[in-house]
């Protein structure tokens, strides 16, 4: 494991911190970063996103799908918490939390897009991070692989449709051209391009120059997120300084959902006595979320100060020392699952 994946909590935690340093200290420079748009999105953000996700994009194989049938009930886990169950117990607690306990401290457009954020969180199941939480717990990598095809194959065509059912639920206005929009800007062509990369220079299939890419294109992945984490945080630096407990507010409802989901699932999973190589992976992928892509939608549907970007971002604060809790629960209770 790299220093990278080792220490992530240090990287992302130094990020943040200079982020609101920065946005208090030069707004003027953020002010101006948030100028730079093309049909509502942001085309900074919209550089780094494609720089941390490609990397990840091009480890997928989506050959390995045909190994699908051989463990189906760790994927069909995932696949259910993750499409039938999570985004809706995200857009329930966003709408228990905002529009009935904490009514009376929020105003109502705000709670909107608070909910806003949420749910587009909800519905972007991890793929960029799943790697390094499947290796934080021993899981089996090539499984791993099969799960997060599978998931991209679906975000493609599910991620904008439960999208915008769930925000047309909670009485938000869809600006479907928008919404499409960066569907196709964050998974779509990021997916199509690592699929290409990876055909044109595996085509004999012994992986020696794919790994050579991957290791030259892993710091810069690594860059694509920390650089993203500062500029998100600078962004929205006056609010996070100004209003702490908003930051605590919509932090209590991803909490709840973050572990809620990981017990439902986890419980599911030992119920099903899976191995805990595939387990543990498993319930990991149904439980973080694609922060990148919920992050770059929430700004492009809704502008770069508003509360669905704020709740997106805090999905990005509450996320890695969550994640990292339960890679150190699922690593303590390892003897609960039976092993291949």
């Amino acid at each position: 494991m790299g220093i990278f994946e080792r220490y992530l909590s240090v990287w992302v935690g130094v990020s943040i911190i200079a982020g609101v340093i920065l946005g208090n200290l030069v707004p003027n420079l953020f002010e101006l970063i948030a100028t730079l748009e093309f049909a509502h999105v942001n085309l900074i953000v919209a550089l780094l996103i494609w720089i941390m996700i490609y990397p990840m994009m091009v480890q997928i194989d989506f050959s390995s799908i045909k190994d699908v049938g051989k463990k189906p009930k760790g994927l069909v886990l995932t696949l259910v918490v993750n499409w039938l169950i999570k985004p809706f117990t995200m857009a329930f607690l966003g709408w228990l939390f905002f529009k009935v306990l904490f009514a009376s401290w929020v105003d109502p457009q705000t709670a909107t897009e608070y909910i806003a954020g949420m749910i587009l969180l909800g519905v972007a199941p991890c793929t960029a991070m799943v790697f390094v939480w499947s290796q934080l717990t021993k899981g089996d990598p090539n499984y791993t692989l099969v799960q997060v095809s599978i998931n991209d194959l679906i975000m493609i065509f599910a991620f904008a449709p439960i999208a915008g059912f769930l925000l047309g639920v909670t009485d938000i206005a869809v600006p479907w051209n928008t919404l499409l929009l960066s569907v196709a800007l964050y998974v779509v062509i990021p997916l199509v391009a690592g699929v290409l990369t990876r055909r044109s220079i595996d085509n004999k299939n012994d992986h020696s120059k794919l790994n050579t890419l991957l290791a030259s294109l892993k710091p810069w992945s690594m860059i694509g997120l920390l650089a993203t984490v500062i500029l998100l945080f600078g962004f929205q630096a006056e609010t996070i300084l100004s209003q702490p407990e908003v930051i605590a507010l919509i932090a209590i409802p991803l909490l709840i959902q973050t572990y809620g989901i990981f017990a439902l699932a986890y419980l599911w999973a030992k119920k099903m006595k899976l191995p805990h190589n595939i387990a543990a992976p498993a319930c990991m992928i149904s439980t973080s979320n694609f922060f990148e892509l919920a992050v770059a939608v929430a700004i492009s549907l809704f502008g770069l100060h508003s509360g669905a970007a704020l709740a997106t971002v805090v999905g990005v604060l509450v996320e890695v020392p969550v994640m990292l809790s339960l890679v150190w629960f699922a690593n303590r209770t390892r003897h609960w699952f039976g092993e291949n």
